[in-house]
């Protein structure tokens, strides 16, 4: 496993970062006084509402990623390659939870948030046909 080690880098971050949006969140909603679960109002201009939609995004986003960066390493595809996927992975996610948190147009629904998070799919895609390809070959 050690030529993977900046891959594995790599998807460690991505799990302390959820890891650390949903201390992130849970603290919000307590110091707001909120009861956890769902935020009301569910408006892009609410700040609690953007911190726990990035906390969720990141948690919806992660184990389509990590599990087949870990098949990845298990079918041999190329370190290098692997871990530009992976990191090119990381800094999407750290875009999209800047944008998400900042707020503003960009923030909202069909905009640069949008953009970046379907990004992050393409990426994850990218990963698993690149995996499903060394595992047939």
């Amino acid at each position: 496993m050690e030529p993977y080690w900046l891959s594995i880098l790599g998807v460690l971050i991505l799990c302390l970062l959820s890891v650390a949006l949903a201390v992130y969140s849970g603290s919000s909603k307590g110091f707001a006084g909120a009861l956890s679960g769902p935020v009301i109002p569910a408006d892009d201009a609410n700040l609690l509402y953007r911190i726990d939609r990035v906390h969720m995004n990141s948690v919806e986003a992660l184990a389509p990623f990590v599990g087949p960066a870990v098949l990845a390493m298990m079918v041999g595809v190329g370190s290098a390659t692997l871990a530009t996927i992976v990191w090119v992975h990381v800094a999407i996610r750290l875009l999209h939870l800047g944008v998400y948190l900042r707020g503003g147009n960009a923030a909202k629904g069909g905009s640069v948030r949008t953009i970046v998070y379907v990004s992050g799919a393409i990426v994850t895609l990218v990963l698993v046909l690149v995996t499903g390809w060394a595992a047939i070959n």
